[in-house]
Order: structure tokens, then sequence, then C-alpha cells
């Protein structure tokens, strides 16, 4: 619900991306403000002209308690208020010039960014639009997922089905690229990386049959969080320079975050950009080079992240990477070229598919979805049948707070499955049922659904037979029955559930400058290339000797003088803004002279132990270096180079 685009279908198999026909595919962000009216603006402006009073990111807030550890640590850096409401529900303060503050729940804000897309669907097509599919992070749990369902309802949508992003992607693919492959069968991975989520999806597609074999992600995981690292860096260096704290100002926080994002962007296809932010605070100026380099320093644990979860995606369906016939990307963040990289790695160089738009997969397989439960979609000897898994366990809490597994995770749906326990005391009255999601032993760390009551006649205890029943439906909507064998006596409930979801009657409410001078823009390139060289040059000695392997092998000594060394250069770097090409030069030979002699011996160690293991992985960190996208870098580890060539065996 973060970044929208409208899709919508027709009769027949033609689909079209109603803002890509209204402004050529720029990417919309949803936005809403305050205007000097006091009344309440929601659409969908063009990214490069945001000028709204904040973005609220609600896929950050909707289905979750305000008390969650998430929520806290990113209300730091939202430019706006949120605040507790009934039943620990967050609720987001919007102020207006005249009649002071306005409340909201993060529902009322999608259903707003809902009612506009319809608004523009209608105007676009002539006619009234009123079903709807929706996606969602496949991590996404229960609550989160009737959230965004009753977003819809109060926008006066029908919601057909909730849906999967990577699942809805895995739709485009095969509709775009499969169907005239013969049937063959295909092993795809959907690396789904948004604005604020990751999602992870292994599926097997045969010639119909669209089967989800393993799903993973985080619901905290995407674009915001590489912004939020970079608006933290930004503010320490605010604070260095002017010992200023601006973090209590929301809209020197808020102009900070739209710099960052736009930074980011550039990024993707610069090695370095400038953050710029005329009176950020109290009247001063901030601008700040950053390049490519030390952003993914900054998101270094974040990107390793998102390769974990890769792994383990693979191994819950038990398939070997080598078996993945198709890597597909999707989502707006997959354009980082470091995220690029790190996939291609793990993946052994296998070829990236970025054949489908990344911010159109989904909706454009959101689209298909919807035409076939709608009975539009005509190509019915390609019409996909989808089958998902549940992406978290459900069970029950038993004696002693831990969880009883009833439908473990990747669990196709629909999904029957059934549990026979019994009372622990003389004579009990009731049952009290507790219903968990999540993966956890302990249930207090997992996600309450649920709780109810079954009334049973008095027994001894472990004489009582109680049958609970759970049953996930296409929605991935639970469904528990609990009965007593010897009465019948029954008991059904939908978790649609607890007081922390709306009740019915809630619900019922920039581009670069022209160069002028070429000799002096020349020298000005070299230097910022010689810069480039330098500090991918220092992070990459720090990511060899922080290999596992290598590790071992050094001695706390040797770290330390590396480390030094290389801390030396980055600080160097940092405050020598007219540096001469000479400068940097000789300051990555000072660099090396420390770096290579270590290095060199740990090879020569090895080799008297008749061992060549390490000198295979210095090999790939000498070849990433001379593929890497900074030009001259293959100077960079020349050294390393030469003192792996004289110590390779002939």
């Amino acid at each position: 619900l973060s970044f929208k685009n409208a899709d919508l279908t027709s009769k027949g198999q033609n689909f079209h991306f109603i803002f890509a026909a209204k402004a050529n595919r720029i990417r919309r962000v949803s936005i809403l403000a305050t205007s000097a009216k006091s009344s309440l603006l929601h659409g969908l402006v063009p990214l490069l002209n945001l000028t709204s009073i904040f973005k609220a990111d609600v896929k950050r807030l909707i289905g979750r308690r305000f008390s969650d550890p998430e929520v806290q640590s990113d209300m730091k850096l939202w430019p706006f208020k949120v605040i507790p409401g009934d039943h620990d529900k967050p609720r987001i303060v919007v102020n207006f010039n005249d009649r002071g503050e306005k409340l909201f729940y993060a529902e009322e804000i999608s259903s707003m960014v809902l009612t506009k897309i319809r608004e523009i669907a209608e105007s676009f097509l002539g006619t009234t639009v009123k079903n709807v599919v929706i996606t969602v992070p496949a991590y996404f749990n229960d609550s989160q997922r009737q959230a965004t369902k009753q977003a819809g309802v109060i926008a006066g949508l029908n919601v057909l089905r909730i849906i999967n992003e990577p699942t809805a992607a895995a739709i485009a693919y095969y509709h775009l690229q499969m169907k005239y492959c013969n049937h063959e069968r295909r092993n795809v991975f959907v690396f789904d990386l948004g604005g604020g989520t990751l999602d992870a999806s292994l599926l097997t597609i045969e010639k119909d049959d669209i089967k989800v074999k393993g799903i993973i992600g985080d619901t905290h995981l995407g674009g915001e969080d590489f912004d939020n690292n970079m608006i933290k860096y930004c503010m320490k260096e605010f604070k260095r320079k002017y010992n200023m704290d601006i973090s209590r100002s929301p809209k020197a926080v808020r102009r900070l975050r739209t710099a960052c994002e736009k930074a980011k962007r550039a990024l993707s296809s610069v090695m370095e950009t400038t953050i710029e932010v005329d009176s950020l605070y109290e009247g001063i100026d901030f601008c700040l080079s950053i390049s490519r380099a030390k952003f993914e320093e900054l998101n270094k644990e974040h990107f390793n992240r998102c390769m974990e979860f890769v792994e383990k995606c693979l191994m819950d369906a038990k398939m070997d990477k080598s078996s993945v016939d198709d890597v597909v990307l999707v989502g707006g963040s997959t354009r980082i070229p470091k995220v690029e990289q790190l996939l291609r790695d793990l993946f052994d160089g296998k070829v990236l598919r970025k054949s489908i738009h990344a911010d159109e997969a989904v909706a454009y397989g959101a689209a298909i979805h919807a035409s076939i439960l709608n009975g539009q979609f005509s190509d019915k000897l390609h019409k996909p049948l989808l089958r998902e898994v549940t992406p978290l366990s459900l069970g029950l809490q038993n004696k002693g707070g831990i969880m009883k597994i009833i439908i473990p995770r990747n669990t196709l749906i629909p999904a029957k499955m059934e549990h026979v326990f019994t009372t622990h005391f003389d004579n009990q009255l009731n049952v009290l049922i507790h219903v968990y999601e999540g993966e956890r032993k302990i249930t207090r760390e997992n996600n309450l659904l649920g709780e109810f009551v079954l009334q049973i006649p008095p027994a001894r205890r472990g004489v009582p037979q109680i049958k609970v029943c759970f049953e996930v439906d296409d929605e991935s909507i639970l469904h528990v029955t609990v009965m007593e064998k010897s009465t019948g006596i029954t008991s059904n409930v939908t978790i649609i559930n607890d007081k922390r979801r709306l009740s019915k009657e809630e619900i019922e409410r920039m581009i670069s400058e022209a160069k002028k001078y070429k000799a002096q823009d020349e020298m000005f390139r070299k230097k910022v290339e010689a810069r480039h060289v330098l500090e991918h040059h220092a992070y990459n000695m720090r990511n060899v000797i922080e290999h596992k392997e290598i590790s071992l092998k050094l001695s706390l000594e040797d770290k330390k003088k590396i480390n030094n060394a290389i801390d030396s250069a980055l600080q160097w770097l940092e405050v020598s803004v007219d540096a001469e090409l000479k400068d940097f030069d000789n300051m990555r030979k000072n660099l090396s002279s420390t770096f290579d002699p270590i290095i060199d011996n740990m090879i020569k160690r090895e080799e008297e132990d008749g061992k060549t293991h390490l000198l295979s992985i210095l090999k790939k960190f000498a070849l990433k270096a001379i593929k890497s996208p900074v030009t001259g870098n293959i100077l960079q580890f020349a050294s390393l180079i030469a003192a792996i060539c004289q110590n390779t065996p002939n």
C-alpha cells in the first residue's frame, strides 16, 4: 500500500496500466497532506514532485500494535506523529490549522489511497469500479491481511481476493514469458524487494499449474530501511558539524528523507551524488556528498539479510539453487546494483530476469487473477491455477505456554487439519482456546490471532475429547471449529478477531547542471574517480579480512593494523575535499603497503602446509574488484592480484 499502480482488465486479454497511460510510467507514491484550507488531500502525485505534509508508509502500521517494537523504532524517523488508540491500535495525528488535530487509523489512510485509485480508474474507464484484488507482502500475518481487507471495505470496494505479491508477480511472469514454453516444468524464484518489505518465494510452474513451494520474508526490510540508514548518517554528520540534533524537527526529517530517497535512486546509475537541503534546520543549509560505496557500507547488514532470506527460502523448499531455472526481480529496490550483484553471486552468475517492469509486475499479475475470478479471462488454454501456501505456522497454546502447531508454514492452501486434546483439571466447565501464528516455540513470542471459550460438561481430567479443526481458505483467512466429542457441543469462529482490529462500526468511517569548462570538468571527473577507487579499495580490504575463513588465519595484531589503515584512509577521504590526484594515489599505496605483506605471509604459510583454499578465496575477491563498475578499479587490487600470481604454483 506504499507505492501504487492501478491496473485494470477488459474483456479478453487486454491489460492496461492506467498510470502508465497517464504519466509515462513515472512511479507514483501515495501521499496524504493537509492544505491551507484545512482539507485532507489524498492522491497520487509524481515522486519527483514530493511536496506533501507527510508520506505515510502505512504498510508498516497496518495491522500492528502501537507498542510493537518495530513501530516504536520507525516512529523516531517518521515526519508525522503516531499515538496509541483503543486496544493499542496506532493512530496517525493530522494537524488541521483551524480545527486542531484529527486522528486516523492506518486502515483509513489506506482506504483513502484506494479510493483515489478507484476514482482515477473510473475516470479512465468511464464506468463504475467496484471489484478489486489487493496484493500484500507474502509474510503479512493474519492481522495485517484482515486490516488490509478492511481498508478495501472502507473504500467501498468488494475485495475479491487478497493474494501474495510474489505470487502475483509469478502469474505475470507466466502470462508474459512462459505460456509459450511448451509447458515444461520450471522452478521460478521471485525476489520481491520493495519500499517497505521483502518477499522471497519459490514456485514451480508446470503447464497451467502455479504451485508455491516455499515462501519467506520480512515485513520490515526494504527501501525505507535503506533510506533510514542514510538519514541517520546525515543526522550524525549535521550534529558533528553544527552540534545540533535535527531529529526533534519532523519537518526537517521529512525534507531530509525526501533528499535521501532521491540520492538513493541516483546512486543506482551514478557513483556519487549529493544530498542537499536548503535551510534544513535553524536556517542552516545542508550539503553532503555520498558515494555508492558509502551507501552500500551503510546498508551492508540489510543487503546481507536479504540474501539470508533467499537461502532460507531455498532450504525450506528443499531445493538446491542449481535447480532454480529463473530468478525474477520484482520491486523498485531490486534496481540497487549491490542487490543485483549479491543475487547473481548467490545464484552462481545466473541471469536475473528483469523483462517485467519491476514496479508493475505485481499489479499485472493481480489483474490477471481478477479477470479469472470475474470469468473474463478468455485464454482458457493458458488459464493459470494458483496454489498458495501458509506464510506462518498456525497453532494453539498448550499448557505451559508452548505452541502446538496445527498447520505448519508453507502448507498448500486451502488446507484443513485437526488435533484432539483434553482437559488438565477435574470438573473443568470450559476450555479457553488461544490461537496463534508464528515460528517460536513460546506462544507469547508469536502473534495472538484470537481466543474464545468452549463450554464443556464436568468430567475427570483427561476424559473429555476436544477436537479442534483449523481451516485456511483461499484468502489465507483462518476458520477454527472446536467440538467436545461426547456431547457434540461445537464452537465456530472465523479469526477476524481481536480487539486491535477495527470494529464493524469503525469500518462504517532533480538534473545535473551543464558543464562549462572541459579541462576543469575532466580533472574533476578524474578526482572523483580516484576517490571512488580509494574508497572501494578500502572497503574491499575490509571485506577480505572479515571473511570468516581469512579472519581465523589473521592475528589480532594484523587485523588491528589493517583496520587502522582502512579507518585512516576513510577518515582522510572525509576531510580531504580539495585533495589532488597524486594524493589519492599515495594514500592507496600506503594502504596497500600495510595490507599486502600481511596477506602475502598468510598465503605463504598456507602453501607451506600444502593448501590453496585461501588463495582461491582471494582470487574471487580479486575478480570481483576487476568486474566492479568503478572505472580504473582494476588497479585497486593490482598488488593483491600480483601477490596471488606470484604465489600460485606453476
